[in-house]
């Protein structure tokens, strides 16, 4: 089975991509390859972001903010940016699309209440993308 290629991006790679691609590693498991980067990085993860994953007993400890890579860029068959603030120009080849991801602070929710809202909703969208994607490689 060919192993498709997902690239999850937000601005600083600290909170929402690094949460959408440890969730997709979750999930998936060794079906899909995932990274996760930021078009501008942070210097570190987001503790709250990283407490809401620790809570489904996914550690991201290892992880730390990173750039987009160029040639991973061109070679992820899915490059999928989470909010509205993180913009990538396409490049020939991956499917492009954007998670506009629920902000519960706009609601006056904040702290690890809001990240568990936003994780829990990412995880529903990485759920979504992982089926199809495994559903295609297994017809491939």
């Amino acid at each position: 089975m060919n192993r498709p290629t997902v690239l999850f991006v937000c601005v600083k790679n600290s909170g929402k991509s690094q949460m959408a691609a440890a969730l997709m590693r979750r999930i998936a498991g060794d079906d899909i390859e995932v990274f996760s980067a930021g078009t501008h990085p942070g210097a570190e993860l987001n503790s709250l972001s990283a407490q809401s994953l620790q809570e489904l007993g996914i550690d991201v400890a290892g992880e730390h903010p990173k750039p987009i890579d160029a040639e991973l860029l061109r070679r992820a068959d899915v490059v999928v940016t989470l909010g509205r603030e993180a913009h990538v120009d396409p490049v020939p080849g991956p499917r492009f699309e954007n998670w506009d991801t629920d902000e519960p602070s706009r609601r006056g929710i904040d702290g690890i209440e809001r990240m568990r809202l936003i994780r829990d909703d990412i995880q529903t969208r990485v759920r979504e993308l992982a089926t199809e994607l495994q559903a295609a490689a297994a017809n491939h």
